[in-house]
């Protein structure tokens, strides 16, 4: 992992993540290659099982994880490996990228607010509006589930009710039978049934705790560390069921950082001028521009937050791979300049972004606090 620990500075390139070499986006097509899919690249070298349960914990970042071995001593002890997320390091994004295992700029899913292109509006892909966007064509790529079912495997989806039917669910998880689970107990169940359907079984299973707790108190927090023991014996209890012929793997879709300086671009008039739309979130930008003001945008935002921040335009963050090979049309969804900060800084915008306010810890970045998750397995042969 040399290239994602290089100091970030000004001046020196982030590197990309490592799509088809170690991301998140090339777990789901190792699975089905370990489960005998045709067709599938096993970049990650999984062995050959004919069950496979993939956990994602929100929020679980690899150097969050590596730092607290007391809090989460099964997870320490597993085995494995750190692999880079994708841009941004945001829930949307990588379970876009974990439901098709294609990288972000294939499957279009940009980001927390990104523009619905020729509408001048921005979609925000947590709480989708379906007049905004019909999920099923605005990710278009056919879904791992889709491809394993076609090749005779049960694919199960396992979180909780309140995501069942949800656009966000539609475009990312179409094709895995949903399993609805409400607690820690029902969701060690609920998995272990799934995997013991059918000959062959695929499991995916989302849990949202560590994220929320990071989000409102830090991940340098009593009450993170303290949830992060219950991911711990979550994980325990999993694996203590697994049935035989199972592969357990435990990854994230982000890690997190607690920034303490914030830039408000709703008060600052040089970060206003020029902008129509401002999407992303407060790790990664995107600035939409008015037309006629991209060079002047540009410009103001390197010039105010250029020692803080990777700005550039969206054409050459596409053509340093930060999003992976682009897809026709994807690229429009981008801000026209993208901000990366990699100090210890959040771009906010209060009046547009009241909810943002509120958060302790953030995420998006290239930076390895947030780019960095695990990727444990355990497995019963």
């Amino acid at each position: 992992m040399e290239e994602v620990n290089r100091v970030t500075a000004r001046g020196v390139e982030p590197p990309a993540p490592r799509y088809g070499a170690g991301a998140l986006a090339d777990l789901p097509s190792s699975v089905l290659a370990s489960l005998g899919v045709p067709d599938a690249p096993n970049v990650l070298d999984l062995p050959a099982l004919p069950r496979a349960c993939v956990l994602l914990v929100d929020g679980l970042g690899w150097e969050q994880l590596k730092a607290h071995p007391d809090e989460a001593p099964y997870l320490n002890a597993m085995r494995g490996r750190p692999i880079t997320s994708g841009f941004p390091a945001t829930t949307v994004t990588s379970l876009g990228s974990l439901g098709t295992g294609a990288p972000p700029g294939a499957h279009g899913l940009l980001g927390l607010q990104v523009a619905v292109p020729g509408t001048g509006r921005l979609l925000n892909c947590l709480l989708w509006n379906e007049e905004d966007a019909d999920p099923e064509t605005f990710q278009p790529v056919p879904t791992v589930y889709e491809r394993a079912a076609a090749d005779g495997v049960e694919a199960s989806y396992v979180s909780l009710r309140q995501y069942r039917g949800t656009a966000l669910s539609r475009a990312t998880a179409r094709g895995a039978r949903y399993v609805s689970a409400e607690s820690l107990g029902q969701l060690v169940g609920r998995i272990e049934l799934a995997l013991r359907r059918g000959d062959r079984s695929y499991v995916t299973a989302y849990h949202a705790d560590l994220d929320a707790t990071g989000h409102r108190f830090g991940v340098d927090s009593h009450d993170w560390r303290h949830q992060l023991r219950f991911v711990d014996v979550l994980v325990q209890q999993i694996a203590a069921v697994l049935p035989p012929g199972s592969a357990l793997y435990v990854t994230a879709d982000h890690g997190m950082v607690d920034p303490t300086e914030r830039v408000d671009v709703d008060t600052v008039p040089e970060l206003r001028e020029g902008v129509a739309l401002l999407g992303g979130d407060a790790r990664a930008r995107y600035v939409y521009s008015e037309p006629g003001a991209h060079a002047d945008v540009l410009a103001a935002w390197t010039a105010l937050l250029g020692d803080r921040a990777w700005v550039v335009p969206r054409e050459q963050a596409a053509e340093h791979g930060w999003f992976g090979p682009v897809g026709d049309g994807m690229l429009e969804r981008v801000g026209d300049v993208v901000a990366v900060p990699h100090t210890d800084l959040a771009i906010v915008a209060s009046e547009r972004e009241p909810w943002l306010e509120q958060m302790v810890g953030m995420h998006g970045s290239l930076v390895p606090a947030e780019q960095l998750v695990p990727l444990l397995t355990t497995s019963r042969p």
